[in-house]
């Protein structure tokens, strides 16, 4: 018999309560890739698949702060949740980050610390590289990973599969403020 402390009792039932199937869009944002060349979009579009998520959305935007904002906000009409790889590094042409940034309302700060705790067990110190972030922009949360297929597969399997359905429960549970009461 486990013997659960009330978080994590709670968290259980939580999890429980949480939809199987979630409205998931996906952004690769590259100067290089396409549709065809896109493993990194490939592997989380068929891990959704495989879930049950429902995937309402796929797009490959060049890193331009313009294109990756204006796709956003239409994939944020159409999702629960946006998950983006590519432009989340330290180059001059890695401009997701502060785009994502703007738009959320209410950071996850423990996404991108867990993602490079993981990431660290992987690649070392360059784990400091990432600039990782993760959200709730209105109602739609919104992750932004490294473009690398080894990074998005770390933050699929290390840290989104499991609790995209509860993430989810959690941002309906209570509902949310309206855009103006937030700033407020």
């Amino acid at each position: 018999m486990t013997d659960l402390t009330p978080s994590a009792a709670t968290t259980t039932v939580h999890h429980a309560e949480a939809p199987r199937s979630v409205r998931v869009a996906v952004l690769t944002v590259s100067d290089t890739r396409t549709p065809e060349t896109d493993e990194s979009g490939g592997y989380l579009l068929a891990e959704l698949r495989v879930a049950g998520h429902e995937v309402v959305g796929y797009r490959v935007v060049t890193d331009d702060q313009p294109s990756i904002r204006a796709t956003l906000t239409e994939l944020m009409g159409v999702a629960e949740v946006v998950i983006s790889s590519g432009g989340t590094g330290i180059t001059g042409r890695d401009v997701t980050v502060p785009v994502v940034e703007s738009l959320i309302t209410k950071p996850l700060p423990g996404f991108g610390e867990l993602f490079r705790m993981l990431s660290y067990r992987e690649v070392g110190g360059a784990a400091m590289l990432s600039r990782a972030v993760g959200g709730l922009a209105g109602h739609t949360l919104l992750f932004a990973l490294p473009g690398s297929l080894n990074a998005v597969r770390t933050a699929w399997e290390g840290l989104l599969r499991n609790e995209l359905g509860h993430l989810a429960f959690e941002v309906a549970r209570q509902g949310q403020p309206r855009g103006e009461q937030l700033r407020e």
